[in-house]
């Protein structure tokens, strides 16, 4: 799966830096049922996000998105590129992702290892995805993000619902401008989510079954 960047650890949010439990979130925007929160991080310029936001799908519909990898660039915010690697299990794979950034900061690259569980009693998927920078080698032109950490924690709610929580935490490397990462704080995840919401809408994913998910 990805990570969602996305995922990804998606690519939304590859500006962010690392999670700290010793401050609290702040919520940053709520629109259209989305909401973003950010929290201060010790040591760094840099915050953390989270992103909650209830969306009308499965829990296979919604796992068969994250595991297509070859189409994140349709939903994962400022997603160049997206190739499946390796795939290691049904619930494992490694995938590379570019992150498109403006001018005049380079691209960031990252490989990610996607590992998704799920809780036998409350049937919550638990997806997390590892950095692994050193899974294949660098491009030139292109900033290798080497530390990042994303979690994606997806529950039933009934009546065809789930709530999706992601958080993220990432060193971009490198010096990124003030404005070039509050344009990814405000835009990244909000677009994101309401692109998500309508590819799990989409026909390929229609009647999807997943071996190791229980609806």
């Amino acid at each position: 799966m990805k990570a969602f960047n996305i995922l990804i650890i998606a690519a939304c949010s590859c500006l962010l830096s690392v999670q700290s439990n010793a401050q609290a979130w702040k919520l940053h925007s709520n629109k259209d049922g989305i909401q973003v929160y950010t929290k201060n991080v010790s040591n760094s310029p840099f915050k953390a996000l989270k992103t909650v936001c209830n969306i009308e799908t499965t829990l296979s519909r919604l796992t068969a998105v994250l595991l297509d990898v070859k189409n994140t660039k349709d939903w994962v915010y400022a997603t160049k590129v997206c190739s499946l690697l390796k795939q290691t299990s049904p619930s494992e794979l490694y995938y590379y992702s570019e992150v498109s950034l403006p001018w005049p900061a380079s691209n960031r690259d990252f490989i990610i290892r996607i590992a998704v569980s799920q809780d036998p009693r409350t049937k919550a998927l638990t997806v997390i995805a590892e950095n692994k920078p050193a899974y294949v080698p660098g491009k030139k032109g292109i900033v290798r993000i080497q530390q990042s950490e994303a979690h994606w924690l997806i529950t039933p709610l009934g009546n065809g619902m789930v709530r999706v929580e992601y958080t993220m935490q990432v060193d971009p490397g490198g010096l990124l401008p003030a404005w070039l990462v509050n344009m990814f704080v405000s835009k990244g995840p909000y677009q994101t989510f309401v692109k998500l919401r309508e590819q799990v809408k989409k026909p390929i994913y229609n009647n999807v079954q997943i071996g190791f998910i229980k609806d």
